[in-house]
């Protein structure tokens, strides 16, 4: 089964990334790119929103990853929606700085602007586990 949450996982681009600050959950759409093994997921952000303060203060985060839009309203229940839970640490070295910043590039050009700003933080969230609900009932975990 985790060869078919790596599927997903390479199949989207855009996730869901729920921080929490104070025991106030937060969400925010992203766009994100993976290592070979799908265990890092790479994101960029602004420093000055408020996931960034949030990560800040608490690096557990989970994203959601979903097949919602292949289906039309009344197959929503045939959905499947990956929940992945880890820890998120801004990346600082230079060479991971460059690995990370050529990859999200790469699968999202539309980015480059954004990584000439200044307040600009690249991100990296370390997958802990995988929770694959396939339909309304069916459920698959791993924990690394």
């Amino acid at each position: 089964m985790l060869d078919k949450m790596k599927e997903l996982i390479r199949q989207k681009s855009i996730c869901v990334l729920s921080t929490v600050s104070e025991n106030r959950p937060h969400c925010s759409l992203m766009v994100y790119a993976t290592d070979p093994e799908c265990r890092e997921f790479y994101m960029v952000t602004s420093r000055e929103t408020q996931k960034f303060r949030n990560l800040i203060e608490n690096p557990h985060v989970s994203l959601l990853i979903d097949s919602r839009e292949k289906l039309g309203g009344t197959d929503a229940g045939r959905a499947h929606a990956l929940t992945v839970s880890g820890r998120v640490e801004e990346i600082r070295d230079d060479k991971k700085r460059k690995d990370t910043t050529r990859l999200l590039l790469e699968r999202h050009p539309h980015l480059g602007e954004f990584f000439q700003k200044d307040d600009t933080a690249l991100l990296c969230v370390k997958a802990e586990s995988f929770l694959l609900l396939k339909g309304l009932s069916e459920a698959h975990y791993e924990k690394f």
